[in-house]
């Protein structure tokens, strides 16, 4: 992801987050960290951006920052694709965890980690803005 994608990525973004969406000065601050902690990537279809993800790694720890896919190209594996690359650059950046918080709203979401071996490690509570709770998980990442 690059800044001339931020306005394909903050249409989606305010989208599919109406409740608790990134500004676009959270995004910018996080793509300034790119390539230091940061990796950002999108999805695109026919050369239209319809998802973004990304992933903040330090030391052997890493996390996953966000993923959004447009509602019309849900269930078409996008966000399995980008969550694969980003547990792929978290390995190639030598983490050997990975954690993300997930709405408990959100079964879908909650679905994808978990076929990807995300495991619920605890909540946080009242962590979104409008005070729906948040599921940590946790992976393992091997070599």
């Amino acid at each position: 992801m690059t800044e001339g994608d931020l306005p394909e990525v903050m249409a989606i973004e305010r989208a599919t987050f109406p409740l608790d969406a990134w500004s676009e000065v959270m995004m910018r601050g996080e793509l300034a960290d790119q390539p230091r902690t940061r990796h950002y990537v999108v999805a695109e279809v026919d050369g239209v951006i319809v998802g973004y993800a990304g992933v903040a790694v330090a030391a052997d720890q890493a996390d996953v920052q966000t993923i959004a896919v447009l509602q019309a190209h849900r269930a078409a594996g996008i966000g399995a694709a980008m969550l694969t690359e980003l547990l792929a650059e978290a390995r190639r950046r030598g983490a050997r965890e990975i954690f993300l918080e997930v709405r408990e709203d959100n079964p879908v979401a909650r679905g994808l980690y978990e076929r990807f071996g995300f495991e619920s490690i605890g909540t946080r509570r009242r962590y979104y803005d409008d005070g729906t709770d948040a599921i940590m998980m946790r992976r393992k990442l091997d070599g």
